[in-house]
């Protein structure tokens, strides 16, 4: 189980990312437009700049949903290894069959 207030980090990550997400990608297409100026896109790039750091979608850590572990975990399931193996062991996974050979 990882620490809760590494948990509660993240989820405050989260909601600051939502939160800043629509000006970030405004932002973005003003600097990365060809036909933009030189002086709009250097204003731009200094409000990207002043945003908050945890505004970055980069800083967000994937976690277990059931644990919160931040190593090993699998996208497509959203649990971390260990978790994974234990809910498919009981069948909760459909789809997903243990090796046997």
């Amino acid at each position: 189980m990882a620490k809760k207030s590494m948990v509660a980090r993240d989820k405050k990550r989260e909601a600051i990312v939502a939160k800043y997400a629509e000006k970030r990608t405004a932002l973005k297409k003003l600097i990365f437009n060809k036909t933009t100026s030189d002086d709009e896109r250097f204003a731009a790039v200094i409000a990207l700049q002043k945003m908050p750091r945890n505004a970055s979608p980069c800083r967000v850590r994937n976690r277990c949903r059931i644990t919160g572990r931040p190593r090993g975990y699998y996208r497509k399931f959203g649990l971390s290894r260990n978790r994974l193996r234990e809910v498919m062991n009981r069948g909760e996974v459909p789809g997903v069959v243990k090796a046997s050979w």
